[in-house]
């Protein structure tokens, strides 16, 4: 997995997360949207299928009537560890 130095989850100073079962783990969240209930499945099926990614967890949502996209999936994941350095 590449690295990216410049890129860092910020903290509190007195944060702890030396317990394993309490350690800070980077997770990415990308938005799906869709006029009909179908089309965030249909996207996020697609993306998820281009991308080494791990799903982690997902929340869906319904926006107001008004809205353009009423429709909202979001995907939480994880990269992927490809196992090499670049």
């Amino acid at each position: 997995m590449r690295s990216e130095p410049d890129l860092h989850l910020m903290v509190p100073d007195d944060f702890d997360d030396s317990d394993a079962d309490s350690q800070v783990h980077p997770v990415g969240r990308k938005f799906f949207f869709g006029s009909r209930m179908a089309e965030p499945f249909e996207e996020a099926a697609e993306w998820i299928a281009a991308h080494d990614v791990r799903v982690s967890d997902t929340a869906w949502e319904i926006a107001p009537a008004d809205e353009q996209f009423q429709y909202v999936l979001s995907v939480y994941f994880t990269f992927e560890d490809d196992g090499k350095e670049d």
